[in-house]
């Protein structure tokens, strides 16, 4: 799980490069970063016991 959740913020960091790039989604990305950031975030907090 934690491996999909830094696939999922790497997509959406991407989408929102791309999108900061062209301009062409407005601010509808910048939601994106934010999910993307979340993520990254809950994925650093559930970082298990277990290498």
């Amino acid at each position: 799980m934690r491996s999909l959740l830094y696939i999922i913020a790497v997509i959406l960091i991407i989408g929102w490069a791309i999108g900061v790039f062209f301009t062409a989604v407005g601010s509808l990305i910048h939601v994106l970063l934010v999910i993307a950031v979340i993520a990254f975030i809950i994925g650093l907090i559930r970082k298990p016991d277990t290498i």
